[in-house]
C-alpha cells in the first residue's frame, strides 16, 4: 500500500470534522473507493459512533477522504465527515 501523506488543509480540516487518522487510514484501506472531482479518488466508510457530536447524538459516523494518488503517495486532499440516525 502506498504511503498516506496529509495534506496541512486535510489536517486543518480533521478536528472541527470530527475525523482521526486512524479512521481515514481504515476508510483507505477498507470503505468503499469513489470516483471524484478532477480525477480524484474518494474513500467512504461507515463507523459504529454512538456519542454526541456538537450537543447531538448520533450513531454512525461516516469519513469521506478525497485522496490525490501519487503512486507510491496517496495525498490526503480533505476530508468530510456525515453523521447519522440518532436523537436531538
Amino acid at each position: 500500500m502506498p504511503d498516506i501523506v496529509f495534506s496541512r488543509h486535510a489536517l486543518d480540516q480533521m478536528p472541527d470534522r470530527g475525523a482521526t487518522r486512524e479512521e481515514i487510514e481504515t476508510a483507505i484501506g477498507t470503505g468503499e473507493k469513489l470516483p471524484a472531482e478532477r480525477g480524484r479518488i474518494a474513500f467512504r466508510k461507515n463507523f459504529s459512533y454512538g456519542q454526541i457530536w456538537k450537543g447531538h447524538y448520533y450513531e454512525t459516523k461516516q469519513v469521506l477522504a478525497v485522496v490525490k494518488d501519487e503512486g507510491e503517495q496517496l495525498i490526503i486532499i480533505t476530508v468530510y465527515v456525515f453523521y447519522f440516525g440518532g436523537k436531538k
